[in-house]
């Protein structure tokens, strides 16, 4: 019994009569996602794969078209005999001999999507590549900024032949094969036919140069690696893992393309007293229990060095007060942070009985008599 064949436009889901453009969208995009390279193992993929395909062999040429029209798969059965005289229909899917390749194809009706050829000029110029390095600041460098050396590993232009890669009093030469383009075209037969796909010169890889003597000094490849110290200025107000970029600092470029960009990734040093909150900081101070109950002129630590605060009163722990404007400078403009101190006071122990005695009677003086009316006014439960 003969096999059942879908309508073809019922296949790429078109109404009969659809024109080249239509066509041609809808086996793209029926294609790509039934692609076995994107199914593997799915038969019933590759079954609607060689269908679609199919319908596009007949479809996309105006000649096969007009007798499916007219005549249906009759029309463009090869095995059909008859006045209607129908043409070389589908032969053999993509078995037959036929070199079927994913990125031939799709380079051809796609652009290169699929890893077809390019058009990119090798000779062209090209920027080098960026370098990326962390360095290390204090918490004091990061605030107020700095300027540091740091040593990179670089690619750079060969001195002896001056990025040419040709030894000295030579110059490189055109590709014959590919007359300098860097790529040559093929053809190779596929289930749609002769298809035209661009790849990599090999005579020249790729370059469209040929260095018939090459420089001693880089073999040819017209770079070489050394170590070179840029200095780089650390920003005020710069926090942990933001980027400084020194421009030009990166690896050499091609063809007379510029170098790349150095990349520095700053990551800064915890402090010990310091901690910072975007560009405010905040720290602790503590303080005795007379100074916290009859207030006092403290000296409290900062950035820019001591300065001098007085606590009221009565002051509690866990209190924070503010000191304007001496947090982290502004990365960008004008301004500081504040700095937010938190007083922690500092409840003595291991006091002698003269010490005892007088905090009971301060105790009681203020009504707070030790508990249970028992000696001890600091002693433990």
């Amino acid at each position: 019994m003969a096999e059942h064949k879908r309508d073809y436009y019922e296949v790429l889901g078109l109404s009969k009569g659809a024109g080249d453009s239509e066509i041609k969208k809808a086996f793209r995009k029926l294609a790509k996602e039934n692609h076995p390279d994107v199914n593997p193992d799915n038969q019933a993929a590759e079954a609607r794969f060689k269908e679609i395909n199919e319908a596009y062999e007949v479809l996309s040429d105006a000649d096969k078209k007009a007798k499916y029209d007219q005549f249906g798969h009759a029309g463009v059965d090869p095995n059909f005999g008859g006045h209607h005289g129908g043409g070389g229909g589908f032969h053999g899917g993509f078995h037959g001999g036929m070199d079927f390749d994913l990125g031939d194809i799709f380079s051809s009706f796609f652009g290169g999507g699929f890893g077809g050829g390019t058009s990119t000029n090798p000779n062209a110029p090209r920027k080098g590549q960026d370098i990326h390095v962390e360095m290390k600041v204090s918490f004091e460098e990061a605030a107020f900024g700095c300027e540091k050396e740091v040593n990179v590993p670089t690619i750079t232009d060969c001195g002896t032949c001056h990025g040419s890669g040709a030894a000295p009093g030579t110059t490189p030469e055109t590709c014959p094969q590919c007359k300098g383009t860097g790529a040559v075209q093929t053809q190779r037969r596929t289930a749609f036919g002769v298809m035209n796909t661009t790849g990599p010169c090999p005579q020249c890889n790729g370059t469209g140069k040929i260095i018939k003597k090459p420089c001693e000094t880089c073999k040819g490849k017209g770079k070489v690696r050394k170590n070179q110290k840029v200095s780089v200025k650390i920003p005020k107000g710069i926090d942990n893992g933001q980027t400084v970029s020194v421009r030009g600092k990166g690896n050499a470029g091609l063809n007379g393309g510029p170098a790349g960009d150095l990349l520095i990734t700053v990551r800064v040093r915890p402090h010990p007293r310091f901690e910072r909150e975007g560009y405010h900081v905040h720290s602790r101070i503590q303080v005795s229990v007379v100074q916290a109950i009859l207030g006092d002129e403290l000296e409290v630590e900062t950035l820019d060095g001591k300065v001098k605060y007085t606590i009221p009163e009565g002051t509690q722990s866990g209190t924070v007060f503010r000191l304007k404007g001496k947090g982290i400078p502004h990365l960008r403009g004008s301004g500081r942070g504040d700095q937010y101190v938190a007083v922690a006071v500092d409840i003595p122990g291991g006091l002698n009985t003269e010490q005892r005695e007088l905090l009971e009677k301060f105790g009681e003086s203020m009504g707070q008599p030790a508990a249970g009316g028992k000696k001890g006014f600091f002693k433990k439960k």
